[in-house]
């Protein structure tokens, strides 16, 4: 058995104990490995110490619940292992800036700490070569895109340290507020896009301040099309890609864990093992098609070759 391997099987019995007290001398057992060296090879794969991670994946299942159920507050906390509706607080505060009692309060969109695929960090996809990694479908193809594409939409700065890195991050999730106030305001212009393409893009980072732009929009129906009530217009411009597809079971899914496991997979393994660097730009086209199957695309453009 691989190290990695040993470190998934912890994984899954966290999200599997959620309401139960875990020890690392537990975790550390069901690895084979000394506690110590559970530890240093935990916080190596994962990013973060053992019981921090357990908080964060916690507090995540904790929002869900607090969103989408009526559940009393002091029930969320104990069902997800936490001693006491204060202590509940106190780490929610800590990670998030805001009690529960605000979240559910003003629901805004949170990132969240999700369980990681440790093992996409070890698998090599081929081009055009569909793999099941984890719960999802990933397929990386190079693509040539004839004409420009106009999106409407909104845009608005972002920090790049509360987003990054994808999955991992906590703060309020800028990008899904676009996202939300997009969808809002679609309606108002349906006439002028296509229904079933829409588009979210990162671009424009600014290192000195920390920050880059995020777009989310709808693919427009005409090059001539005037914007109003604080919509932008961006182009996806013509030219070569490198497109990663992820389909998922659902679209929730699609659009959280998926889509920042797909980037990690990207970014971190795929580029760098076939040592090839992109442009600080990257866009994810969303397909809404065909009923039933759940799919998008991370789109990012291919420089050249990392220099030796």
């Amino acid at each position: 058995m691989y190290a990695w391997e040993s470190i998934e099987k912890t994984l899954t019995y966290i999200e599997e104990n959620m309401s139960e007290e875990i020890q690392t001398e537990t975790l550390a057992s069901i690895a084979s490995l000394s506690p110590f060296y559970f530890q240093r090879l935990f916080k190596r794969l994962v990013r973060k110490p053992v019981q921090e991670y357990i908080k964060l994946r916690r507090l995540a299942k904790a929002i869900n619940d607090l969103k989408n159920t009526k559940q009393r507050i002091l029930d969320v906390a104990l069902s997800y292992g936490f001693s006491s509706h204060a202590n509940f607080t106190r780490a929610f505060k800590e990670t998030y800036q805001m009690t529960p009692e605000e979240y559910r309060k003003n629901l805004p969109m949170l990132n969240t700490f999700d369980k990681p695929e440790i093992s996409a960090n070890y698998v090599l996809i081929d081009e055009n070569v569909p793999v099941i990694v984890g719960n999802i479908v990933l397929e990386i193809q190079k693509k040539s895109l004839k004409e420009s594409e106009i999106y409407l939409g909104f845009e608005a700065e972002v920090n790049i340290s509360n987003q990054i890195p994808v999955g991992e991050s906590t703060g309020i999730d800028v990008p899904g507020q676009l996202w939300q106030k997009f969808r809002s305001k679609k309606n108002m212009i349906a006439d002028s896009l296509y229904r079933d393409v829409e588009m979210g893009m990162s671009h424009t980072a600014n290192l000195d301040k920390g920050t880059f732009i995020y777009f989310a929009g709808g693919l427009a129906n005409s090059t001539n099309i005037s914007t109003n009530d604080g919509m932008v217009k961006q182009i996806l411009p013509a030219g070569e890609y490198i497109v990663c597809r992820i389909e998922a079971a659902s679209f929730e899914e699609l659009v959280t864990t998926a889509l920042n496991q797909a980037n990690k997979y990207l970014f971190e393994t795929w580029l760098k093992k076939h040592e090839l660097v992109t442009q600080p730009f990257s866009a994810e086209k969303y397909y809404k098609e065909n009923a039933g199957i759940n799919c998008m695309e991370i789109w990012v453009i291919p420089m050249d070759k990392i220099a030796e």
